[in-house]
């Protein structure tokens, strides 16, 4: 049977936190989050390949990180590139050329594994799938003149796990780096490839700002 495989990226400096440590080797509740995250992957798929993009620097920490917490969990640790885009590409690399590959931010530890469960199944049919949520504030597009009111029912927050066949998302990250590029999704896009949207979770904020562990504090343990 063809595993799935799961390319998490780390790329994080810790520069919006103002923090010296990456945000995604911080602990909240007593757990790193990176931790948390690769945890929750092997929940929800305890076969699949965990593939783990941090920057070549930050390698070494990890491993530091993982003797002091005793942490086994299987996992393939790699050197990422210059930008996101970049150490995707990397991953893929060492992913399998066949089933589906699910790509997320390390710094989303709360991704459920109902949301995973669904973006993976939902790329098994339609090729490429992405989470996302309906936006619940009014929102406005900034303008030369101003800003327009903007019809939030057309609008969705995307989130991660993106998930491609794996043929599609290989094939796309084949093309050179472009500005549009905003996600895996973007990428895929650009070389014809429909996305499928599915139903995040609220509580797969990605980790950015201190307010942001505050909110994760709350849900950790639920």
């Amino acid at each position: 049977m063809t595993k799935n495989t799961f390319i998490i990226t780390a790329g994080g400096t810790g520069k919006r936190m103002q923090s010296h440590l990456p945000k995604q080797f911080i602990k909240i509740n007593g757990e790193v989050v990176l931790m948390r995250t690769l945890r929750t992957f092997h929940t929800f798929d305890p076969h699949g390949h965990i593939i783990l993009v941090l920057p070549e620097e930050e390698r070494e920490r990890w491993k530091q990180i993982c003797h002091q917490e005793q942490y086994t969990l299987p996992h393939k640790v790699i050197a990422g590139g210059k930008t996101r885009f970049h150490s995707v590409q990397k991953g893929l690399s060492h992913a399998a050329n066949q089933g589906i590959i699910a790509i997320h931010d390390g710094v989303r530890p709360l991704v459920s594994t109902d949301t995973i469960k669904e973006a993976i199944a939902a790329a098994q049919l339609h090729g490429a799938a992405i989470p996302s949520l309906e936006l619940t504030d009014s929102i406005r597009e900034l303008t030369p003149g101003g800003s327009l009111p903007k019809n939030r029912e057309r609008f969705r927050l995307v989130q991660t796990p993106q998930c491609f066949q794996a043929h599609l998302i290989k094939q796309a990250y084949r093309q050179e780096w472009q500005e549009s590029f905003t996600d895996d999704a973007s990428v895929a896009e650009a070389v014809g490839t429909k996305i499928f949207l599915t139903e995040g979770n609220r509580t797969n904020i990605k980790i950015t700002h201190q307010t942001d562990i505050a909110l994760a504090e709350l849900w950790w343990d639920q």
